[in-house]
């Protein structure tokens, strides 16, 4: 082994404590003098921390992943000083003798010859981004959660508005809810006038009248249905503010953006959640199959005496890879852009909807990649092949004597096939 950091440090992080050990290696017989010292996590302790290995004249750092306990330490350590973050799994110790200080030596002894497996960080702007674009998701998951139990609260108090409209949640049964959820007295009449007055819609007011009658609202489902709408409403102006501010945020990548949101299944703010995720620098891929890698969009390896044992995608990309696949669920919809579509269908005939979804949700972040690295609009080199196909010159031109053939090869009447021979040929 080639020894790579002279001088370097491992750090054990803990919530409340930080263990650092600098190992000091000798070039010529390759033996470590490991200084161990113990940090609180406090801004100033830290900060000490940050002191005492400058000191040392340690500028190489290696630490592991806990949670969220090493992002202040990163934080501090990476404005002068080489940091490396890697998963707890690839310097674990071994069992029976495993101290904090020997945790500690073993991340140096093994950071000091290179044999660490470095974690991928984004930059500053980026991490930024991807912190408030990940609060949006969770913010999403929990306005869903509270739809789900909304609905579920009509579905006991025998109100049926999602069997007769499209949108359970629209403008119409909206307003019918919030007429039955405050109405002392009943009137159908005044249901009549709120459904009339959103203009069009696929059911009759009859069966919207019918899905409503009998219904028995007990005080506790109205109780839990007031106070769902109102998160629902706080969760909806806390989205909205959201997406504000991650727009202000991405104004210096505004080209990139309009590049991507061409894509078909593509909005500008699903193209800003795929840049807080991937970045907007492509050089740290080493292509475009090593980011689909990343996002876990392609078979994880899975193999044993020469058997796969599975071929099943890898459960990286835990945000990118189901935003991805939603915007593949939409690319599918396009009806100007039908390019994915095509490519869906004809995956699907062999390999079926899932492993299409994944192909086709792989293929547009390979599209992506380019975008990106080329800052280019999506045009992608197979696209009038695919959606403006040309006539084959091959194919046959349909005779009469063609057409008389196949009668007779599908086993014709030779009566029938005389008169129309005679009737066709003389023309």
């Amino acid at each position: 082994m080639d020894l790579v950091y002279p001088i370097c440090c491992g750090l054990d992080v803990h919530k409340k404590t930080v263990v650092a050990s600098i190992a000091v290696t000798n070039p010529v017989t390759f033996e470590a003098k490991y200084t161990v010292k113990s940090f609180s996590t406090m801004n100033s302790d830290i900060i000490n921390l940050h002191n005492w290995l400058q000191s040392n004249h340690c500028n190489d750092v290696c630490m592991e992943s806990t949670g969220k306990y090493w992002i202040p330490i990163f934080n501090i350590l990476e404005k002068d000083m080489h940091v490396v973050l890697t998963h707890p799994k690839y310097v674990k110790a071994i069992k029976g003798k495993k101290t904090d200080k020997r945790d500690a030596k073993w991340i140096s002894n093994l950071f000091r010859f290179d044999i660490v497996r470095s974690s991928f960080i984004h930059l500053e702007d980026i991490r930024a981004l991807r912190e408030l674009s990940r609060y949006r998701i969770k913010l999403a998951y929990m306005k869903s959660a509270e739809k789900n139990r909304y609905q579920n609260s009509m579905t006991i108090s025998r109100i049926r508005l999602d069997c007769v409209l499209t949108d359970p949640f629209g403008k119409t049964a909206s307003n019918i809810m919030n007429y039955i959820l405050t109405a002392e007295n009943f009137s159908e009449e005044k249901c009549l006038e709120l459904l009339h007055c959103q203009g069009h819609i696929k059911a009759s007011p009859e069966q919207v009248l019918d899905s409503i009658r009998g219904y028995h609202l007990l005080p506790e489902q109205c109780f839990k249905m007031n106070h769902a709408k109102e998160h629902m409403d706080y969760l909806k102006q806390s989205i909205s503010e959201l997406e504000t501010e991650l727009f202000i945020r991405t104004r210096p990548y505004d080209s990139i953006i309009k590049h991507i949101s061409t894509m078909a299944g593509l909005t500008e703010l699903s193209a800003v959640l795929i840049i807080s995720e991937i970045g907007v620098d492509m050089s740290v891929f080493d292509d475009e199959k090593h980011l689909a890698s990343w996002a876990g969009l392609i078979p994880a390896n899975n193999e044993s005496a020469n058997k796969k044992k599975s071929t099943r995608c890898s459960k990286a990309g835990q945000y990118l890879k189901p935003l991805l696949i939603q915007c593949a669920l939409a690319a599918l919809k396009s009806k100007k852009n039908p390019y994915y579509a095509i490519k869906y269908q004809r995956i699907k005939k062999r390999r079926g909807h899932k492993k299409a979804i994944i192909a086709i949700a792989r293929m547009m972040l390979i599209a992506i990649y380019h975008i990106i690295q080329d800052d280019a609009e999506f045009k992608p080199n197979d696209y009038d092949e695919i959606v403006n196909p040309k006539p084959s010159n091959n194919v046959p031109k349909m005779t009469v004597e063609n057409v008389l053939w196949f009668l007779q090869e599908q086993g014709a009447n030779e009566q029938a096939l005389q008169i129309l021979k005679n009737q066709y040929c003389s023309i």
